[in-house]
């Protein structure tokens, strides 16, 4: 253990003796997937309970509209539930950004509604670790803040959406509002590593559909009349795959549609996720994309609309990033905790914090693993350790460390 003035010493007992693991096992119960609205309101209106008694104006803030293709090539309304946000001393010379979300990837006819202890002390769970776990942390984390004396003179807005797993496309907006201003962001998704290792740099991601338009025509009486969508999404997939490099992910993920076998098909749907690792890389894929869609289009006489966009930015580490990552690991390092860090090939909304200017760090949850599976888990000891870790960097933010 480092060495500690008698009020961090206060203020790191008090976060790790509040964070509580009968309360993320509640939280557990209650099946929360992107799409289940009914369990996204009762897990909002819990995390209500627990924000509301912080200071500040606790608001319901609506999803933004997003649409979607289905199979047919239409395009629909996807339904989101409501985001949670808190704003406190707004006025403060100090502002900072704490978010975390509040769905999960097991939908509500998933099987994996329990939760259980594992022989080893670990506790197995839907979200444990991603990120109900990291929610306790956060609030835990921020009610024993609000008693330190470097509270006073900083403000901080909190936001908990509810369709992080899905991509944000309901909630970029308020998150990108939110971190307006703010001098760090700390985002609650678990370690990288179950040891507690950090998440550095991360990927953009960007998912697409493409409507593929032909004509359709008799497979044995007058094929040479129809246009074949199917044929079109595949070598249009083959394209897209060709954009790969050091670099820059790109996985086909789905093609839907078709005809029977004696109909030419005129509709196909592909569905692409490329991730780049930096701003130019992105820029290179957003031309290459439209060069494909422009080469296959014109060389099988298709109509082809493209929908998606890159909805999470590269989050390379510039050097404000880096100097919080080092407040970051220097209070593990006093409170005992060796935390290291790695680059991630997964992306979060640490990365649309980061694309607004503002320096995070996205891993500040339990120490767990297997997420997004069925043994999905968390390392109990962790819950404290880790709202210990937080109040500490609230703390030393506070006082002007970064």
């Amino acid at each position: 253990m480092g060495q500690f003035s008698s009020q961090e010493r206060e203020l790191v007992e008090r976060a790790a003796d509040s964070c509580s693991l009968d309360e993320v096992r509640a939280w557990c119960l209650i099946n929360s997937g992107s799409g289940n609205l009914a369990g996204l309101e009762r897990m909002a209106a819990l995390l209500g309970d627990r924000l509301s008694a912080l200071p500040g104006m606790l608001t319901l803030r609506e999803p933004d509209p997003v649409t979607a293709l289905d199979t047919a090539g239409r395009e629909i309304p996807l339904a989101h539930g409501k985001h949670l946000h808190l704003v406190v001393r707004p006025d403060a010379p100090r502002q900072l950004l704490l978010t975390g979300h509040m769905d999960t990837v097991y939908g509500a006819d998933h099987p994996f509604q329990f939760v259980r202890d594992l022989p080893d002390g670990r506790v197995n769970g839907p979200g444990v670790a991603d990120m109900k776990g990291g929610l306790a942390v956060m609030i835990a984390a921020l009610h024993a803040f609000e008693q330190h004396p470097g509270a006073a003179a900083t403000g901080y807005e909190v936001v908990i959406n509810s369709d992080e797993e899905v991509g944000s496309t309901s909630s970029a907006a308020l998150i990108a509002q939110a971190a307006r201003g703010k001098l760090a962001a700390l985002t609650y998704e678990p370690s990288a590593l179950p040891d507690g290792t950090l998440a550095g740099a991360r990927p953009g991601s960007g998912n697409f559909s493409f409507h593929v338009r032909g004509r359709s025509a008799h497979a044995g009486r007058n094929p040479e009349e129809g246009r074949n969508a199917v044929t079109a999404a595949a070598e249009l997939a083959l394209a897209l795959e060709a954009l790969r490099r050091d670099g820059l992910s790109v996985n086909v993920a789905r093609l839907d549609g078709g005809s029977p076998n004696n109909v030419v098909p005129d509709l196909a749907i592909l569905r692409v996720n490329l991730r780049p690792r930096d701003p130019g890389l992105e820029a290179a894929a957003r031309d290459g994309i439209a060069a494909a869609v422009r080469q296959v289009a014109a060389a099988r006489n298709v109509a082809i609309d493209v929908h998606g966009s890159f909805g999470r930015p590269p989050k390379p580490l510039d050097p404000l990033a880096l100097r919080l990552f080092a407040l970051v690991e220097q209070a593990g390092r006093d409170l005992g905790q060796s935390i290291g860090r790695k680059d991630s090939g997964g992306v979060c909304d640490g990365n649309n914090i980061a694309a607004c200017g503002v320096p995070v760090v996205d891993t500040m949850g339990v120490r767990g693993g297997a997420i997004h599976s069925e043994e999905e888990y968390l390392i109990p000891k962790s819950l404290g350790e880790r709202a210990a870790l937080s109040a500490l960097v609230l703390a030393r933010l506070a006082g002007g460390a970064l």
